[in-house]
């Protein structure tokens, strides 16, 4: 599977040993609670600014917290092709809400999510 950060980018797949050195699921995967806190927090303002609707908010809520859930007891597989939490997190997000999921990263780059983590 090609990462969601740079599919449609090129025209063969990344190189093995490319995603192996450029993934960071390997230790960042402990700030799960942080990016989704985070992420949470995210979907209140773009509700708060109408950016998305009341329900869309409620439903990236909600579903992030089954999410939480689901890292806390292990239940998630951590690929190297989405090489980082947040990437996880959201390609999740994504495969359960669709659209509604893909709004979340709107106004927000991962390198926003990375400061916010590590701030908590």
């Amino acid at each position: 599977m090609e990462s969601p950060s740079r599919s449609g980018v090129f025209d063969s797949g990344t190189d093995d040993r490319v995603q192996r050195f450029t993934e960071s699921i390997s230790f960042d995967s402990r700030l799960y609670r942080h990016d989704i806190q985070g992420s949470i927090a995210h979907a209140q303002m773009l509700a708060h600014q109408g950016l998305i609707s009341p329900d869309e908010c409620s439903a990236i809520a909600t579903t992030l917290k089954v999410i939480e859930g689901e890292i806390e007891r292990g239940e998630m597989q951590f690929r190297i092709e989405l090489e980082d939490i947040h990437m996880h997190i959201e390609q999740t997000l994504i495969d359960r809400l669709g659209d509604v999921g893909r709004k979340l990263h709107t106004a927000r780059s991962r390198n926003d999510q990375v400061s916010t983590d590590l701030h908590f």
